[in-house]
């Protein structure tokens, strides 16, 4: 397939993204299971197969909307259930599940950088990978990037993500009930910071300035982790 073509860009980018999804969710899930709380095993979300997992806007109509304008590609699934009341330690298991599904894509991050390593290194001695070692090979370097800007990117402590439960667990429990309420306004607060804000003062860029910096610091450490696979 040409690497020029829309629906191998499309290819590249849903395939790892889609992986990286689903592995984050299944993560909250498996860490509430061994916290006490078996909802997502109960209804049947601790599996691995997308289709359990796919938000037809979040995983499907976004990313490949992004694909194909060739603009950085970025996307969610359903979220894993998670009923705080059946965690042993409802205050803490909340924040230790919230922290899973990040700490599950830098794992992800690190074995691929390995990987990545593993692959430049055939390449230095057989040139430049083609036809399905280079599908491969951009699938790879995509699955790095996703994981790393998606573990970043929930990480922000503000709702709906991760980093926000993460806030609501280390705050006194009237701040904490307070805090709780904004998740409501996720979706609406979503589109506010990464579309209107951004529209409006291009400065004021969430992805540019915040998840940025530290995403790239990141990179370049997964990238010295990846040479000394060469």
């Amino acid at each position: 397939m040409n690497p020029d073509n829309v629906l191998y860009a499309a290819a590249v980018w849903i395939i790892p993204l889609v992986i990286a999804i689903v592995f984050h969710e299944v993560a909250h899930g498996l860490m509430a299971r061994v916290l006490g709380d078996p909802t997502a095993h109960e209804e049947r979300r601790l599996s691995f197969n997308p289709l359990r997992h796919v938000d037809p806007i979040g995983t499907v109509i976004l990313p490949l909307a992004l694909a194909i304008a060739k603009a950085p590609v970025f996307g969610w699934a359903k979220p894993v259930p998670v009923r705080a009341e059946r965690l042993r330690n409802p205050r803490w298991g909340m924040v230790a599940v919230a922290l899973a599904g990040p700490g599950m894509n830098l794992l992800l991050a690190g074995v691929t950088a390995i990987a990545l390593g593993l692959v430049t290194g055939y390449a230095v001695g057989n040139g430049p990978p083609h036809g399905a070692a280079r599908f491969v090979s951009d699938n790879l370097s995509n699955f790095l990037l996703i994981n790393v800007f998606l573990a970043v990117f929930n990480l922000m402590p503000i709702p709906p993500f991760d980093g926000g439960h993460v806030v609501e667990g280390v705050l006194p429990r009237p701040l904490a009930f307070q805090w709780a309420k904004l998740s409501r306004f996720g979706f609406p607060i979503l589109i506010l910071l990464l579309v209107v804000l951004p529209m409006i003062f291009p400065s004021a860029s969430i992805m540019q300035h915040i998840v940025g910096p530290p995403a790239e610091a990141l990179l370049r450490l997964y990238a010295h982790f990846a040479s000394l696979f060469i």
